[in-house]
């Protein structure tokens, strides 16, 4: 035999040295939930070894990321039901502890990136991503309550804005907002291909988030269809987003590879809490391993094509990295 591809294996230096696809703390963003008040670390049962943190609590760890290299964070609000409204009006308040702690967070770690999310569900009475009246999702009466919500968060000292609102135009509106008031630099991760999956639960439970009727079909992506996110994402490329999004990502590595070859900007991919999840469940049973398993995992993904992952491994994954 003149080929013999074990030769390429033989030893880890070859392995390594041929090893076509790398994977670091850089290529992470680590999704974290901030709860009001003080002293709070509250581990989320359905996502283990993830928690809803008070800020005075999250400061420490943001800083242990970053000496682990994972330097760019996507902030979640766990809102107390008594702040909701139908119009998501707590959003944009100027007593927002949300607001209030991306500020902390860009004052004490200027070299941090923080990330936000964009719509109304966490703020919602109805629990829904966008305005509800009569039990519809109301699209373009929702773009400028999303608008409010952005510029509050580009003022607060957000990096990146993450609409994950899924209401057709919203890319375009919130880029059209952004720079009329001078956010220029404020960059758009589009949850691009955002699917209506069965894999968000925990990060519902986290938030209390979940909406109050109905589903969110008739906004998120049918996860039967391919073609359709090609549709989505020149919407998204077109309008002005700066980075695109497919979540989840384990279900849809196919789709991260569609977008990648597609356009010509950095692709992210979402794995998502109930991905995570199912690794701490059969890890904690004994039934894989835990290191390994979070590996294989991210790399899938950036084979796939993904220039950054947000998940829930990030920290675990970055200190596997130094460790090794």
């Amino acid at each position: 035999m003149n080929i013999r591809p074990r030769r390429n294996r033989k030893s880890a230096t070859i392995r390594q040295m041929v090893e076509e696809t790398q994977i670091s703390a850089a290529h992470l963003i680590y999704p974290i939930f901030l709860k009001d008040g003080h002293g709070i670390k509250e581990e989320v049962l359905s996502l283990p070894n993830n928690f809803r943190w008070s800020i005075d609590k999250l400061l420490p760890e943001i800083e242990a990321c970053m000496e682990l290299g994972v330097k760019t964070f996507d902030v979640f609000p766990a809102v107390d039901d008594a702040l909701k409204d139908q119009m998501a009006s707590y959003s944009w308040a100027s007593d927002n502890f949300y607001l209030k702690a991306i500020q902390q967070i860009k004052d004490r770690f200027p070299e941090a990136v923080v990330m936000s999310d964009v719509a109304m569900d966490p703020y919602s009475s109805d629990g829904h991503d966008g305005l509800v009246r009569d039990g519809q999702i109301i699209n373009d009466e929702t773009l400028p309550i999303l608008a409010n919500m952005a510029l509050a968060q580009a003022q607060a000292g957000v990096d990146i804005i993450g609409p994950s609102d899924m209401m057709d135009g919203r890319v375009g509106y919130l880029r059209s907002e952004l720079d009329a008031a001078g956010f220029t630099d404020v960059s758009i991760m589009s949850y691009t291909a955002k699917y209506a999956s069965a894999f968000y639960g925990p990060f519902r439970d986290a938030l209390n988030s979940a909406p109050k009727s109905g589903d969110k079909k008739t906004y998120q992506m049918n996860p039967a269809n391919k073609r359709e996110a090609l549709l989505e994402a020149q919407l998204d490329f077109d309008e002005g987003a700066d980075m695109l999004m497919v979540k989840p990502a384990l279900c849809y590595l196919d789709i991260i590879t569609l977008l990648k070859e597609n356009f010509p900007i950095p692709v992210t991919a979402y794995n998502v809490s109930g991905e995570c999840a199912m690794v701490y469940a059969a890890a904690k049973n004994g039934w894989l391993d835990y290191d390994r398993a979070v590996h294989e995992m991210l790399i899938s993904m950036r084979r796939a094509g993904a220039d950054a992952i947000l998940t829930y491994f990030a920290k675990d994954f970055a200190q596997q990295i130094k460790n090794a």
